[in-house]
């Protein structure tokens, strides 16, 4: 799948606008410390699980929000692997973390974040999970790793699907 220029030209200005704003060592080393919290939705998925053990009376509800937050990251990785759109590769800019792929669309992290984020509001705060997913998307931006297109996608799939769970 080809990308038109025009958004082409508005992923690169947004990505090294988060790859040169606010950068320390520390920070760096923070934010990769968070992202890889979201690496295959695990972070996520390890929260449903948990609150599927510790909330007997809504046991229920944290399944099928697991499930949806699992659907979510099935579906990215089908449309993944079927579109294949390279990561961002900027010599100027290498990426600041390995990833298990080089495939970028739509991002993993905004995904399942996003869906966690719906799919888990009503069992937990919903401030503090939008907050979350908003970070965890921002991350692979602040790392390099995705183009800016790539979370907004990610992020719009994850919201579909877990808003879908909650149903």
């Amino acid at each position: 799948m080809t990308f038109p220029a025009s958004l082409q030209a508005l992923d690169l200005a947004g990505l090294r606008l988060t790859r040169t704003l606010g950068h320390t060592p520390a920070l760096e080393r923070a934010v990769r410390g968070y992202s890889q919290l979201g690496q295959y939705a695990a972070g996520w998925l390890a929260l449903g699980v948990a609150g599927a053990a510790l909330d007997r009376p809504r046991r229920a509800e944290w399944v099928r929000a697991v499930a949806g937050v699992g659907v979510a990251y099935v579906a990215n990785q089908t449309i993944k692997f079927a579109v294949r759109r390279p990561r961002p590769q900027l010599a100027d800019l290498p990426q600041l973390m390995q990833t298990p792929t080089q495939l970028s669309f739509p991002s993993a992290h905004a995904t399942s974040s996003f869906a966690a984020a719906q799919a888990y509001a009503g069992l937990l705060p919903a401030g503090p999970l939008k907050a979350a997913a908003f970070a965890m998307a921002g991350s692979r931006l602040y790392l390099g790793v995705h183009w800016p297109s790539d979370i907004v996608i990610g992020a719009a799939l994850g919201t579909a699907i877990g808003k879908g769970a909650r149903t």
